[in-house]
C-alpha cells in the first residue's frame, strides 16, 4: 500500500508546479476580518495560502508531508521577501504534529485517498488543541465529487460533513460556531468539462477560558 508520503511525493513530482500559487478563495473570505497573529497552515502544499497569510501580516507555520511541495513554497517565500514570516515544516500529521499554539489554524481541503478510517478526524482534533484561547479553527472541505465525475468517481471516498468535523473537534459543543455553510462553485475539469462542486466551510472560535 502506498504511504501518505509516497502518494503526495509522487503527486508533486509529476509537474514542476501543481497549483496556481493563489490562495484558496474561501480562506481569503473567512480570514479577511481577523487580526493577524500566528497561523498554522495544515496541508500547505506549495504554499499559496501560507504566502498570502504572510503577506497579510501573519506569522505562519506551514506544514505538509511532501518535501518537494515544501521546497517550492520556501523558494517562493524567498522570492517574495517573506522567508522570515513562514516556517516550513514536514509532518505526516497522522504521526507527528507541530508544537505551539496559534491564533488561526487552517485546514483547507485536507483530504487524501490514502487516509485510514477516522484519521482526518483525529488530525483535526489535534488541530483544535493547537488553537490558542480566543483563536479560530477554519476547516474547508469538499462535500462531494464534481458533477462531471459524480457517477463514476476516481476512488471510493466518503466526504466528511461539518457535523463530522464538529464531533471530532468539539464533542462538548463549547466552541462558538461562527460559520457553518455550504458553497456551490462552478469549475472546469482537466479535460474542459464544465460543472459544479459543493464545498463546506466551518469556522469555530475557541473560548477564551475552558
Amino acid at each position: 500500500m502506498t504511504t501518505t508520503e509516497e502518494f503526495w511525493e509522487a503527486f508533486y513530482s509529476e509537474r514542476d508546479q501543481v497549483w496556481t500559487g493563489n490562495p484558496n478563495e474561501l480562506l481569503v473570505e473567512q480570514v479577511a476580518d481577523l487580526t493577524p497573529g500566528s497561523a498554522l497552515d495544515l496541508g500547505c502544499g506549495e504554499g499559496g495560502d501560507a504566502l498570502w497569510l504572510a503577506g497579510q501580516g501573519w506569522q505562519v507555520t506551514a506544514v505538509d508531508v511532501s518535501a518537494t511541495a515544501l521546497a517550492r513554497g520556501a523558494a517562493r517565500a524567498a522570492e517574495a521577501g517573506l522567508a522570515d514570516r513562514v516556517d516550513w515544516q514536514r509532518h505526516d500529521l497522522s504521526r507527528s504534529f507541530p508544537t505551539g499554539s496559534f491564533d488561526l489554524v487552517s485546514a483547507q481541503f485536507l483530504h487524501s485517498s490514502t487516509e485510514a478510517e477516522g484519521e482526518r478526524g483525529r488530525v483535526l482534533a489535534r488541530a483544535a488543541e493547537a488553537v490558542a484561547p480566543g483563536g479560530v479553527l477554519l476547516v474547508v472541505g469538499h462535500a462531494e465529487w464534481p458533477t462531471f465525475v459524480r457517477d463514476n468517481p476516481p476512488v471510493d471516498y466518503r466526504f466528511p460533513t461539518n457535523a463530522d468535523v464538529l464531533a471530532a473537534v468539539d464533542p462538548s459543543r463549547r466552541w462558538l460556531v461562527e460559520v457553518d455553510e455550504s458553497v456551490v462553485r462552478e469549475l472546469t475539469g482537466p479535460n474542459g468539462e464544465r460543472g459544479t462542486r459543493t464545498d463546506v466551510v466551518l469556522r469555530l472560535r475557541r473560548p477564551e477560558r475552558s
